[in-house]
């Protein structure tokens, strides 16, 4: 596949065999079967690789896929509002809130308006922009829809989970903790450490559409799930 053929259609269901091996690309799975192919990146020193989404690239088609999947998974949190996280977190914030009914959705920010609150802001950064270090920010015209609120807080992956941390701790800074996390791909476990040491209840209301494992170089140079690894299914 060249890669701006990635993110675009989804699979029926065992198109792909997601134990592996893999070359250039790993089928997430979603809860109906289907797959979506992600490009891999080799990481660290280059014996490890991850699958990758940007989701602002990816067909309409998919993302309403993986809007629906998640809508669903979230119903039972009866939200009252989603907040989304930037940047790519943005595209996949506003369809939500769209399919779970509501008018609008709530998003958070990196551009410092003249008439925000300093005091309303905490440090980010990501994996995938580590020496781009930015402030988050909420716009104060926008907590009257927070507060006393059922929020869920989204972003279209969660890696190491440094931006959703921002993310929970913004929100603590408004006193108010989220009543679930969202993403469309959870890519590998890397945050679960991190989660548990911010709220160790926070484990079940991480919700995702799919995820994806951490994949190490076998000796005939393709990739493999690791034995152990609880990301292997993909969902």
């Amino acid at each position: 596949m060249q890669p701006h053929d990635f993110w675009q259609h989804l699979l029926p269901p065992d198109t792909h065999d997601p134990a592996g091996p893999f070359d250039a690309a790993y089928p997430a799975t979603l809860a109906d079967g289907r797959q979506l192919l992600l490009p891999l990146r080799t990481v660290g020193d280059g014996t490890s690789a991850l699958a990758s989404l940007i989701i602002n690239q990816a067909s309409f088609d998919v993302v309403r896929s993986l809007t629906a999947d998640l809508a669903e998974r979230l119903a039972p949190f009866k939200p009252d509002v989603i907040a989304g996280l930037p940047t790519l977190g943005l595209s996949l914030a506003a369809p939500l809130a769209e399919a779970l009914g509501h008018s609008r959705y709530v998003p958070f920010g990196t551009s410092r308006k003249f008439w925000y609150d300093e005091e309303l802001s905490v440090p980010l950064s990501s994996v995938t922009t580590p020496d781009q270090q930015k402030n988050l920010f909420i716009d104060p015209r926008m907590l009257p829809l927070l507060e006393g609120k059922r929020v869920i807080l989204v972003d279209d992956v969660i890696s190491s989970g440094r931006s959703m941390l921002a993310g929970l701790e913004l929100l603590e800074k408004c006193g108010i903790q989220p009543v679930a996390i969202a993403a469309a791909m959870l890519q590998s476990d890397k945050s679960d450490d991190a989660f548990a040491r911010h709220d160790p209840t926070l484990g079940s209301n991480v919700i995702t559409a799919f995820n994806s494992p951490m994949l190490k170089r076998g000796e005939d140079g393709r990739w493999h799930v690791p034995p152990l690894s609880n990301r292997a299914s993909g969902y």
